[in-house]
């Protein structure tokens, strides 16, 4: 689908960020910087450095509007001074262009601010949840909980219930749009008031060209030699249940002895490493388990086109049951049959493409899965040979990018106005 021709001025939008800057996530790097300026849409992104800052080989360049980042996140005050820097970066924004949208992603305290600051502007408050941070402070307070920590626990108390009234109370009925990750936080958000013509749900999506996988250098770790790989590409944490993928390699090794299961992602913290590695220790699975740590793109992607199976278990619950994952695009752009669990987004695209299978997030019925794949595959290659088309007509961030620019188009005051 070619894209628009982009008109003479381009139209600026500030966009405050929960993430790192400069952004490595696809969804802002490769969507607001290289798609949307083909509509004439450029943003100038606000927020605070992170540690990409220092690891130039991590941080690709920003190839939209301005990059103003204000503060660090590594400051141990970031929680509390975080809206003020937000102030300061939209200052900044402001003096180098000219605004027409203040947008918010995920940020709460922030939120608010932009939409004081969008008022005062006259125009449009855009809010962006790619993820509900508010359920995932009641998730935190919840879990401090249980340690007995009493005033640890007010004070996450206090956070959860704040942030509860900003969001729902404050920020989302103000809001001109909502964009959402999923068609399930869609629903959440519209069972609570927000209407339904308002949001536009943004899924995860890939840049086609990356994921051509005849232009991907299969790895040549000597590791991957004569083994049954299967694959997770992703976060590694507690949150996330990532040992239950050792369940599901130690369910395997019995009847597939040459099993490798590939874990290829970085944890949010060196302790969580650490407890990964040593869990694979503590089951033995030593030899049938290779833990990557960070790598970048193109090796992570070498990996991921010599294995047979690629994994994508989403524990279910509030916080990640209106996810929508990257992963199983992935698999599926580059030909690889998947077993996911059924959150709603990955049952959706199973059902829909059908590239892959889909069982409850239990390791003997996941484990199973993976065993019908590896042994037999026709079956397999008949999946995997049903995703890059499918991703192509609905995953790519060339076709994100037009149902991004078309909600645009709607929100953005008229030229000249």
């Amino acid at each position: 689908m070619p894209p628009r021709e982009a008109p003479q001025r381009q139209r600026r939008i500030a966009y405050i960020v929960r993430d790192a800057l400069p952004p490595t996530r696809a969804d802002l790097l490769t969507l607001f910087g290289d798609e949307l300026p083909r509509y004439g849409i450029e943003a100038e992104l606000v927020g605070q450095a992170g540690d990409s800052a220092t690891h130039p080989a991590r941080t690709p360049a920003w190839r939209s509007g301005g990059l103003h980042a204000v503060g660090s996140l590594g400051s141990r005050f970031a929680s509390v001074l975080t809206p003020m820097w937000d102030a300061l970066g939209l200052l900044r924004a402001r003096r180098g262009a000219r605004l027409e949208c203040i947008q918010v992603r995920d940020k709460i305290a922030s939120a608010l601010l932009g939409r004081l600051a969008a008022s005062l502007l006259g125009v449009p408050f855009v809010y962006w949840m790619s993820f509900p941070i508010v359920e995932g402070y009641r998730q935190r307070r919840d879990h401090v909980r249980r340690s007995r920590r009493r005033l640890a626990w007010l004070a996450h108390a206090l956070r959860a219930a704040a942030s509860h009234h900003i969001l729902y109370r404050l920020v989302l009925p103000a809001a001109h749009h909502v964009f959402v990750q999923s068609a399930a936080m869609a629903a959440a958000l519209a069972a609570r008031g927000v209407p339904s013509a308002r949001m536009t749900a943004v899924p995860m999506g890939i840049d086609a060209a990356r994921f051509a996988r005849a232009a991907i250098d299969p790895s040549v770790d000597p590791r991957l030699a004569r083994r049954r790989v299967v694959l997770y590409l992703g976060r590694v944490a507690r949150s996330r249940q990532s040992d239950f993928l050792l369940e599901v390699a130690d369910q395997l090794r019995a009847d597939v002895p040459d099993l490798l299961m590939v874990i290829a992602g970085d944890a949010p913290s060196a302790e969580e490493m650490a407890w990964m590695r040593a869990e694979v220790a503590r089951r033995g699975l030593d030899t049938h388990v290779l833990l990557t740590g960070w790598l970048p793109q193109a090796a992570a992607l070498g990996f991921a086109v010599r294995a047979e199976v690629g994994l994508s278990p989403i524990p279910r619950g509030a916080l990640f049951d209106v996810s929508s994952p990257t992963k199983l695009i992935e698999y599926m752009a580059l030909g690889i049959p998947s077993v996911v669990n059924d959150i709603p987004d990955q049952a959706d695209v199973i059902a829909a493409s059908g590239a892959g299978l889909c069982v409850a997030m239990e390791a003997p019925l996941f484990a199973a899965a993976v065993r019908r794949l590896l042994h037999d595959p026709g079956f397999a290659a008949a999946m995997g040979s049903r995703g890059p088309a499918w991703v192509a007509a609905h995953r790519t961030y060339t076709i994100l990018g037009r149902l991004v620019a078309d909600s645009y188009a709607g929100i953005l005051p008229p030229r000249g106005a």
